[in-house]
């Protein structure tokens, strides 16, 4: 796998106005981001540092990156200054197309639409990567693909004292890992996005959960 260091994603994102869906889909082999519903806390932030992230890694390893959600196409993601442009439409893509799938936390507010959990439902019994950070950890969990696994998660769901947005019994019968990266399997989960490290200063493991689900589909 090439690597690149976190000061050249810094570097390379300094200059990231906008993403285009399709601006890094010109690989043979392509990677479905899916983008999470609901209002985010800092759109500008998760955009550039999770987003942006995510997709310099993947092209730096020679993907393409196609970005979807449940919203379709037409609808930006849009901060201040950053932007999503041009989203696919969940229900039109077709999961064969991709070599694996890797979800955003994106600090959004509520969990996940029916079509995302039957999404993530899919793309596990296909046997294909899938990667989330999170927040969309907790959509894995209500789509049931995590009971029996390892996960990571910013704290423990089980903990009477941790009082998040997520429904908690959503993760029974799973094991919590801690807020690092974990990988299960093809199941890789991060406990932190940058939201998170901004409100709650624990660290972002943006970087380590993109180059563990890299390891997860093969370099180009």
């Amino acid at each position: 796998m090439r690597k690149i260091s976190i000061f050249a994603v810094m570097v390379i994102l300094a200059g990231v106005i906008s993403f285009s869906s399709q601006a890094f889909g010109q690989s043979g082999s392509k990677v479905l981001m899916i983008i999470r519903e609901g209002r985010l806390v800092d759109p500008d932030l998760s955009i550039r540092m999770e987003v942006g992230t995510m997709m310099v890694l993947l092209k730096e390893a020679g993907f393409g990156v196609d970005v979807t959600s449940v919203y379709g196409e037409g609808d930006d993601i849009s901060g201040r200054s950053q932007k999503i442009q041009k989203l696919l439409r969940l229900s039109e893509v077709k999961l064969d197309d991709y070599v694996g799938v890797i979800i955003p936390c994106m600090g959004a507010e509520n969990v996940a639409s029916p079509k995302m959990v039957t999404t993530v439902k899919d793309v596990v019994a296909k046997g294909k990567p899938i990667a989330a950070s999170y927040g969309a950890v907790a959509v894995l969990a209500k789509a049931g693909v995590l009971k029996g696994r390892k996960f990571a998660f910013m704290k423990d769901p089980s903990d009477p004292l941790f009082k998040g947005y997520f429904d908690m019994t959503d993760f029974e019968g799973a094991t919590y890992s801690g807020p690092g990266v974990v990988q299960d399997g093809k199941i890789i989960t991060g406990g932190a996005c940058p939201i998170v490290e901004a409100n709650r200063g624990i660290q972002n493991r943006t970087f380590e959960l993109t180059q563990t689900f890299i390891a997860a589909i093969g370099t180009k």
